[in-house]
């Protein structure tokens, strides 16, 4: 067991340098999405749209993800280029691969039918490996309970992938359930690196606190911290990591002052003892709190496993300085007490889960419902299922669902 714990923790070697007009080289030649058929979509974001497909000549299941063009006037997107760039940097086991990118032909005129100066005007698509799940997909499944053995199995997986990330100097700055991917032989992998930057170990370079989904945003981001480190991610990895635990999530603000009380209410008001230098953060006077709250994260998840709950005290430490790094964190206690992790492959193989099939089927339920509820009221000149009222379902940035892993 000695041997595996130094397998976890071990210095990883860094990653080979990538090109950097790497959007140009990959280009070049690069086959059209014409080879793939798509089966069903599993994910929409910001970025476009995410397909499971099949390579039409070996057959192979993958993911292509569609890089959004619609709003760009002057070329490529810098975010898609910077996550590109990465991808090909990165090569783990615990991190999603990029296979290639792929390009279908478009019209190179503009509106009103002239000539576009956008020579990638054409839709281009990232062909990633096909993952069976996302975490907060899974963790929807009705009837689905992740056991210790699992849960520790997941977060050691997520923590390697995140160590070897920030050996090679990338912030992946977007943990969340629906970014971190599984598959029915049980590994996880990290996957969305939209938000990722590359930074030196000196964090003099000056980075947007303007990332991390609300929920899963640390405390220097929120108080307007423009220069930081791994130790955003790792607060992350302890949001996610306590809502294992607790079944839900923990810090659910529905804007950024309420994000910030209920980390105060938690993890206690920084000051210049358990956080030195807070008071130097551009909008520490503008959160501080009009009363000293104290830090009870241990007594109001004292239910917990005490390794457990040591664990995620060190992730949620306020003080980024502080805040236990990935590599120590594998070395955990809670990672090698009995029940010890499982293996990936003795996991229960499930139907394909993504957050975004399994929000839709939440919708068309709750639309079902309303319409079932429609039928038993009494009929009046504006009642019943042909009235005026709509029964849309509308899931906005303040309209969280309930359960597990959601943001």
């Amino acid at each position: 067991m000695a041997a595996l714990g130094q397998m976890n923790v071990i210095e990883l070697p860094a990653a080979p340098p990538v090109k950097l007009n790497v959007i140009e080289s990959l280009l070049r030649g690069s086959r059209s999405v014409d080879c793939f058929e798509k089966l069903v979509q599993i994910g929409e974001g910001a970025y476009g749209q995410v397909y499971m497909a099949r390579e039409i000549q070996t057959r192979e299941i993958v993911a292509l993800k569609k890089i959004r063009m619609d709003n760009e006037k002057e070329g490529f997107p810098i975010t898609a280029i910077r996550e590109i760039k990465i991808l090909k940097k990165l090569n783990h086991e615990n991190v999603i691969k990029l296979k290639e990118i792929v390009t279908s032909p478009g019209l190179e005129k503009d509106d009103q039918g002239r000539p576009d100066g956008n020579k990638y005007k054409g839709d281009i698509y990232m062909v990633f490996e096909y993952m069976d799940h996302d975490l907060r997909g899974l963790a929807d499944r009705p009837g689905v309970r992740f056991t210790v053995p699992q849960i520790k199995c997941y977060m050691r997986q997520l923590l390697t992938g995140l160590h070897y990330c920030h050996v090679n100097q990338v912030l992946h700055r977007d943990i969340k359930g629906p970014n971190l991917l599984i598959d029915n032989e049980g590994n996880l992998k990290l996957a969305d690196f939209g938000l990722a930057r590359s930074f030196s170990n000196e964090h003099n370079a000056s980075l947007t606190n303007r990332v991390i989904t609300l929920w899963y945003r640390p405390p220097e981001l929120l108080l307007g911290t423009t220069r930081y480190g791994p130790a955003v991610d790792m607060w992350s990895v302890g949001c996610i990591f306590a809502e294992l635990l607790y079944g839900k999530p923990i810090f659910p603000g529905k804007d950024e002052p309420e994000q910030v009380t209920r980390i105060f209410r938690l993890c206690g008001t920084p000051d210049e003892v358990n956080w030195p230098g807070v008071q130097e953060t551009p909008w520490y006077n503008h959160f501080k709190p009009k009363r000293t709250m104290k830090r009870c994260l241990r007594g109001a998840f004292r239910h917990f496993d005490p390794h457990a709950l040591e664990l995620l005290d060190k992730m949620l430490t306020l003080d980024p300085a502080q805040r236990i790094s990935a590599k120590d964190a594998l070395d955990a206690e809670y990672f090698w007490t009995d029940p010890l992790p499982c293996d990936p492959k003795s996991l229960p193989k499930y139907e394909s889960s993504h957050e975004f099939q399994t929000k839709k089927k939440r919708q068309q339920q709750w639309q079902n419902e309303e319409y079932a509820k429609r039928l038993k009221m009494p009929a009046g000149p504006h009642c019943g299922p042909c009235g005026g009222g709509g029964s849309g379902y509308s899931v906005g940035a303040r309209n969280y669902p309930q359960g597990g892993l959601h943001g």
